[in-house]
């Protein structure tokens, strides 16, 4: 009676850990959990910041979302915390099928969740020179990379909608959401890599630079860094309504030498992947064994030139032999 009840609160403890829904998939036994995410709570304020300039056709290149039914859910996958750490599981019922076990539910899991994705839209990757202050007190002439983008809500979520039959039987099937209405907030994650080099570089906050930037690139219009535009939902625009925001990612010491470049964005969807080790499962530690990889807009360039006399004009979108974009994990 003591280990049963020790198991029976383990898994509650395992199913409470990550988000939790009970379902039931047709023709099978397997245990489900549902991962759909709780609405964010509307921003006080619209954030959209528009260009007090137009822009030249061509300007900007828009990635439009990327989402897969295969990316709302994952599994079947065991509870390794249960299958490794709960006692007494190997036993045979006598009033119910031994696919009603714990064992054998917690053995298939299909855990579902609902995708949402962020238009993704950049001007080309361009230069400046501002005196940067230093931790000495003093200022220091830089020359900044930095790339302006737009981000838009489109409301086109997917989910994985549930349909019951009379047998009782449920089949599930990816759903777009053109009509959803849901803000989303954007938390990104701006990384250069360098791939000849070797050499990888987080975006930086340079206030200094921000005014000179707008100036140039929006006509004045204030543009949201990577921490300030987190601050926001990001409402659903429409063809009648853009409420798009506006930010810029810049970049500090970026090897002169530098030929072939990706900026890898992170923030755009929620879809992401998990694996799982099964030598460092701890029962008492729900997910500590687990690994995730986000999806990840990759954007590839091409610098034909030099250290010497570095100029924007040489960085062009695109790389030989490779493609302008994919999605990627990582």
């Amino acid at each position: 009676m003591l280990r049963r009840t020790k198991t029976v609160a383990l898994l509650l403890f395992a199913l409470c850990a990550a988000p939790l829904a009970m379902a039931q998939q047709p023709g099978s036994r397997t245990m489900e959990v549902n991962t759909a995410s709780q609405p964010a709570p509307a921003a006080a304020d619209n954030p959209h910041n528009p260009p007090r300039r137009v822009f030249a056709e061509g300007v900007l290149t828009t990635i439009p979302t990327d989402l897969r039914a295969e990316e709302t859910f994952t599994g079947p996958e065991p509870i390794l915390e249960i299958i490794q750490g709960a006692q007494g599981l190997d036993w045979a019922p006598k009033t119910l099928p031994s696919t009603r076990t714990l064992k054998a539910m917690a053995e298939n899991v299909i855990y579902r969740r609902t995708i949402w994705g962020l238009e993704f839209a950049f001007k080309p990757i361009r230069m400046i020179e501002v005196d940067v202050p230093q931790p000495t007190g003093k200022m220091q002439r830089k020359t900044l990379w930095y790339m302006v983008y737009r981000i838009r809500n489109m409301g086109n979520p997917l989910e994985s909608k549930a349909t019951t039959f009379e047998t009782g039987d449920t089949v599930y099937e990816a759903t777009q959401l053109s009509s959803s209405t849901q803000p989303i907030r954007f938390i990104p994650r701006f990384i250069l890599e360098s791939s000849d080099q070797k050499k990888e570089y987080l975006d930086r906050l340079v206030p200094v630079a921000m005014a000179p930037i707008a100036a140039r690139e929006m006509g004045g219009t204030t543009l949201y860094d990577s921490v300030s535009v987190n601050r926001f939902d990001v409402p659903v625009s429409s063809e009648e309504v853009d409420n798009a925001i506006w930010g810029v990612a810049i970049w500090e010491d970026i090897d002169p030498d530098t030929d072939y470049f990706s900026i890898y964005v992170q923030g755009l969807t929620n879809a992401y992947k998990w694996t799982d080790d099964a030598e460092k499962v701890v029962p008492d530690n729900i997910g500590g064994q687990r690994a995730f990889t986000l999806k990840t807009l990759k954007l590839n360039f091409w610098r034909p030139g030099d250290r010497y006399n570095e100029h924007e004009d040489e960085i062009r979108f695109g790389a030989p032999g490779q493609v302008d974009y994919e999605w990627v994990y990582r």
